[in-house]
């Protein structure tokens, strides 16, 4: 008989080229650089020069990003990483695709890496507990523990943890006033809970955690290295996830094993559509999907029209269009990539 398929997970490490010719590298490093903007150009240059693409966030507290590209030259900008001042010990998410994810490259200097805008929080000092994505599921199953989704509703409608309760904010910087409005229906007046918090690649958990020690809490736990860990090394049979991962990239979501996903993503208001949004009568591609058909009047709709015409052109004689419409938009407004 043959040999039963293996899971993603095991296909991935065994021969990651069947999942994809491209690398992607998911990182970020909390480090103090003292220096950003002389960081930067040689940063720049190596990527370009190893036909490297993605963004990379540097700030003052470190490093954030995800970049594509092959294996030797995901190695070489790893490397170049690696040297800068604390980041040795960079940690790095891989995954693969069967094109490339990201247009360009962007070396973006900001003031933080993950937005939170809660500037007496530091991620390098006091942060939650990590636990290993091996010993996750017995925490969120323990019924004395509150289990907290800290990424934004567009991210949690694609997929999430069994039970886990959603803040439905907007942006990373509503998290510290969602907490704030509902502590007491949280915590109560009885003996501080377990609280158990993740995200996307476990960067604003960093933040998310720090936070709630500053608020006073300490059985504070996250998940180490986000869900995009856990997908990768967690079997299936075995997981507590539902659904999919969204990400920042043009994959839009990720399953388990970091296998692509089936959502896509609408280009009028680049929120991620699923199957059955696609199947919607409201769906029309390039132009409207279920969540912005009424938002929308024909007037936009005629622009989108002419975008996706264009974009189809450009991509017949194959080139990239100026227009062409990225999930990573949303990213770019708070500081997230496929590693937040």
């Amino acid at each position: 008989m043959p040999a039963d398929p293996l899971p993603a997970a095991d296909l991935l490490a065994s021969h990651p080229e069947s999942l994809g010719p491209v690398r992607v590298a998911a990182l970020y490093r909390f480090t103090p650089f003292a220096d950003i903007a002389a960081i930067k150009p040689p940063l720049a240059a190596l990527c370009c020069a190893q036909g490297v693409k993605g963004t990379l966030l540097l700030a003052a507290e470190g490093i954030n990003g995800t970049i594509a590209g092959t294996d030797a030259a995901i190695d070489t900008v790893l490397a170049h990483i690696r040297a800068l001042p604390g980041c040795a010990t960079l940690d790095v998410k891989d995954s693969r695709a069967e094109t490339m994810p990201f247009h360009r490259m962007k070396v973006r200097l900001k003031r933080e890496i993950v937005t939170m805008g809660q500037p007496d929080i530091d991620p390098l000092g006091d942060v939650g507990r990590y636990v290993e994505p091996g010993d996750w599921n017995a925490l969120i199953a323990d019924p004395d523990t509150i289990v907290i989704d800290t990424r934004n509703d567009y991210e949690v409608a694609v997929g999430s943890f069994a039970g886990a309760i959603d803040p439905k904010t907007r942006s990373f910087r509503d998290f510290p006033a969602w907490f704030r409005e509902h502590r007491d229906q949280l915590v109560g007046d009885g003996p501080p809970p377990k609280i158990a918090m993740f995200c996307t690649g476990g960067i604003r958990c960093e933040k998310s955690t720090a936070f709630l020690k500053a608020e006073g809490l300490d059985e504070v736990y996250h998940l180490k290295g986000g869900i995009l860990k856990y997908l990768e090394t967690v079997p299936e049979a075995e997981s507590l996830w539902e659904g999919e991962c969204f990400v920042f990239d043009q994959r839009v979501a990720v399953g388990h094993g970091l296998a692509p996903g089936t959502h896509g993503l609408c280009h009028a208001c680049r929120m991620p559509v699923s199957p059955a949004d696609r199947a919607s009568p409201l769906y029309v591609e390039g132009i409207s999907c279920p969540a912005c058909h009424d938002a929308r009047d024909a007037t936009q709709r005629a622009g989108y029209a002419e975008r996706e015409r264009q974009m189809r052109l450009a991509e017949a004689r194959g080139q990239t269009h100026v227009g062409a419409v990225l999930p990573q938009t949303h990213a770019d407004n708070e500081g997230h990539t496929p590693s937040s």
